[in-house]
């Protein structure tokens, strides 16, 4: 290590303590013993260029522990992307730029919102399968690592180990894991809580394993990355460090998610040999640094921008190609026919939606958590991705539902493919916390829920969905979708894939359903919308979404027979519906919330903003054939008629 190497260091981590004693919170133990590891990255390895932050063909670089977010934050500023001096001294305010963990999209060089532990390994995971699918397709176009930061935290979090078992069984190759082995967590030492041999774990993934036994050893580390960069797997490089180096509380939990302080903080900037005021920055330092990572950076941006206008003058339709894979297009499509009188259920239909759309985008890609055959996510003119066809279509996640929905968060940011995930309903628990950080992303994300409701019969509550729909209706910037039929069922796709910046989730029914007269795209964009209508004059409103769209419509028959006028509205979206203006909305849910009857084979939480009265289901499904379960808790067409007439 030379001095700028030493100067350079000691910069980053007196920033880092500034910051965090400006804002007197924040967490700058892992900060200040991660520092040579992004030291060593940004000013060696890493190509990326604050004069285009979203450059394509950039190497990603994901802060799984996103607590430490005033290291990549100072390393950012240091690197003269769009984080001032200011910015830093504004941590963890009200609006900054620089928030208490990193978000995609709010700060300039932030590849990926992260924080909540173990989910940024599986982004990165998903980066790099999504530049392996890439470079298959467009190798001039895309050709980079993946490198991501994570601590003893993120590997206790089980998706962490969904991810590195699917990134070993993938063989990702060009994905580098810094581990720093700190050994302490907020409540003490690691013993407390963990005692596996990680780096053992790791082998039995199928990845290349590296130690640097002094974490402050930047040549260590610089030739650890050169052998990861030569390696047929993916590599975790653990490289031990000590948490809050400095401080007089190093390598204590205490110095984990507090602030030095004044006196602490300067006594640790002093070890380095740091005598400086708050917030200082030496030349050479900047100097330095655009000298390394900048020269680096603009020198790989100018080639790469030379080289693709050579490859697109020789290449025009793969290049046509790869500039509609950058940008998010709406498709404004015919359907195909669908037959009168048919019956088809929605998983079906999505899965023929599904392969519709794939041949309008080569870039389509998506797959589901071991259930293809039962959500329909196969498609049937792709191949399987892997190792040796990193052009396949159709992904295999395994049983891996967290880490599928965090790892296709990651492809969506990489940029360039469009994807999806599927799985049953009622296991989008498992995918919540996933879901959540796409929606505060704002990812396009696209996920297949089946076996929606009650009628998954036999396999009884514990495969019966009742809050999840909640759950996702609660979720911001998340669009949830339930089609009636196979035509709602084509338009909720358009609209998924038409979506820029929300995650879409497709609610799909097991049972066959009819295709109903009135059902429409137009419908189904705009949330809600009169899919049956009055005789004369409405007495009530029945609103209901999927399968029971078409129950509704039955019972408006017989409520018909008996004198008694209702209109059927089939809501599909309340997102889209609730962004309708007052006067659409006011004439489809025409009369008085007393007037107005919700029907749905889930949970009544949330119907109230629409309707008086519910007829849904506040407790756990049964085991039994579908039909007796419905008929069970009263959706039939006698039991909803008669429930409206109990109404007068």
């Amino acid at each position: 290590m030379n001095n700028i190497d030493k100067l350079s260091i000691a910069t980053i981590r007196s920033l880092a303590i500034d910051t965090i004693n400006k804002a007197k919170s924040g967490h700058p133990g892992m900060a200040l013993g991660s520092a040579p590891i992004a030291y060593t990255l940004f000013t060696r390895h890493l190509n990326a260029t604050p004069k285009d932050s979203l450059w394509f063909n950039r190497d990603r670089f994901v802060l799984s522990a996103g607590h430490a977010s005033a290291l990549l934050y100072t390393m950012l500023h240091l690197c003269s992307y769009k984080v001032t001096m200011d910015d830093l001294k504004s941590f963890r305010q009200l609006d900054s730029k620089t928030p208490g963990h990193p978000e995609y999209g709010w700060t300039d060089g932030v590849d990926a919102t992260s924080g909540p532990l173990g989910q940024g390994i599986s982004q990165a995971v998903g980066m790099a399968i999504a530049e392996t699918m890439m470079n298959s397709m467009y190798p001039a176009a895309c050709d980079h690592y993946t490198y991501a930061l994570c601590g003893d935290g993120c590997l206790q979090e089980g998706i962490s180990q969904e991810a590195i078992s699917l990134a070993g069984h993938l063989n990702l190759k060009k994905l580098i894991l810094f581990y720093d082995a700190n050994g302490i967590t907020l409540d003490g030492g690691l013993g407390l809580s963990f005692s596996e041999d990680v780096k053992a774990r790791f082998v039995a993934s199928g990845w290349n394993v590296l130690e640097v036994e002094d974490g402050n050893d930047v040549d260590a580390i610089d030739a650890a990355i050169v052998k990861a960069k030569k390696a047929d797997k993916p590599t975790m490089i653990m490289v031990h460090t000590v948490i809050g180096f400095g401080s007089a509380k190093q390598g204590t939990n205490k110095v984990h998610g507090n602030p030095l302080g004044e006196e602490d903080g300067k006594a640790a900037k002093l070890s380095y040999g740091f005598d400086h005021d708050n917030f200082y920055v030496p030349a050479e330092v900047y100097d330095h640094f655009k000298n390394t990572f900048g020269a680096r950076g603009d020198k790989a941006y100018a080639d790469y921008n030379k080289a693709m206008d050579v490859w697109k003058a020789a290449n025009p339709d793969d290049a046509a190609k790869f500039a509609d894979a950058l940008e998010a297009k709406s498709y404004n499509v015919e359907y195909p026919a669908f037959e009168a009188g048919s019956q088809t259920s929605t998983r079906v239909a999505s899965g023929k939606a599904l392969n519709f759309f794939m041949n309008k985008l080569n870039n389509l890609f998506g797959g589901s958590a071991d259930v293809a055959g039962s959500v329909m996510t196969k498609l049937d003119n792709g191949s399987n991705y892997f190792v040796d066809n990193r052009a396949g279509h159709n992904m295999n996640w395994g049983i891996r539902e967290f880490a599928m929905a965090s790892a296709q968060n990651g492809m969506l940011l990489h940029g360039g493919v469009r994807s999806y995930v599927g799985c049953f309903f009622v296991f989008s628990d498992y995918m919540k916390p996933a879901i959540r950080m796409a929606a505060l992303s704002h990812l396009p994300a696209i996920y297949l829920f089946s076996h929606d409701s009650i009628a998954v019969g036999e396999d009884g509550p514990t495969h019966e969905p009742i809050e999840q729909m909640a759950m996702l209706r609660s979720i911001p910037n998340v669009d949830t979708i339930r089609p009636c039929d196979e035509r709602e069922t084509y338009a909720a796709w358009n609209a998924a894939l038409d979506s820029k910046n929300r995650p879409t989730a497709l609610i799909l029914s097991r049972q066959n359903l009819p295709l109903l007269d009135g059902s429409s795209k137009e419908g189904v964009y705009k949330g809600a919308y009169v899919i049956s209508k009055e005789a004369k004059k409405a007495d009530y409103i029945l609103v209901a979404t999927g399968s029971e769209v078409a129950l509704a419509v039955e019972a408006q028959k017989l409520l018909a027979a008996d004198g008694i006028d209702v209109r059927v509205v089939s809501m599909p979206c309340w997102s889209y519906f609730d962004a309708q203006d007052k006067d659409y909305k006011k004439s489809v849910l025409s009369l008085d919330r007393e007037k107005i009857v919700s029907i749905e084979m889930l949970s009544s939480f949330g119907w109230d903003k629409y309707a008086a009265n519910h007829l849904s289901i506040d407790s756990f499904g049964k085991s039994a054939p579908a039909k007796d379960v419905i008929n069970a808790f009263g959706f039939t067409a006698d039991k909803v008629a008669t429930f409206v007439k109990n109404l007068k």
